[in-house]
């Protein structure tokens, strides 16, 4: 698949088939992840793969009842590692790890479209339950949830700003 087609028919997917998806594809998929840019090259996040329904079922709770997240076949939770960013003090545990950490979720995002999977980013979680649903260590900080799947639908196609409304040159 061509890229820009990728990215331009790449659409949130909130309803899945009950196919199983392969293990192959989701290590593949992390893989591709990892490769995103990373601040310092120290790829400050850590990824986990949820399949059993139990702990689905705490995520969707944690995520305010966001049901796609328990029925999607395999949830893949993204972490900030707060220890591997250490050396950019606070300003990598404040930004440069939720960068590393967004820029994975993309490529992870784009590589399931090309293989006709579907996927939803979830950010409106709630942090401590997600931790200690999963028992994240203290220095994991959840970050963003991925429910993945294969597509009941196409998703919907949002509308986007022009340009001429976002770009701006040389100044705001």
């Amino acid at each position: 698949m061509d890229v820009v087609e990728c990215i331009e028919g790449r659409r949130s997917i909130r309803e899945f088939g009950p196919d199983p998806v392969d293990e192959s594809i989701i290590i593949e998929g992390l893989r591709l992840a990892n490769q995103a840019p990373s601040a310092g090259n120290l790829q400050a996040r850590d990824f986990i793969i949820v399949r059993d329904s139990k702990a689905k079922k705490r995520l969707m709770e944690a995520s305010h009842g966001q049901d796609y997240v328990w029925k999607a076949p395999v949830v893949v939770v993204f972490c900030a590692n707060l220890e591997r960013i250490a050396h950019y003090g606070e300003r990598g545990r404040e930004l440069y790890c939720l960068q590393d950490v967004a820029a994975a979720v993309e490529n992870l995002s784009l590589y399931l479209h090309s293989k006709g999977l579907g996927s939803v980013w979830v950010g409106a979680f709630d942090e401590h339950a997600v931790s200690s649903a999963l028992g994240l260590p203290a220095h994991a900080r959840p970050v963003a949830m991925m429910p993945i799947g294969y597509p009941v639908d196409k998703g919907i196609r949002r509308k986007r700003f022009a340009l001429e409304e976002i770009v701006h040159r040389e100044r705001w």
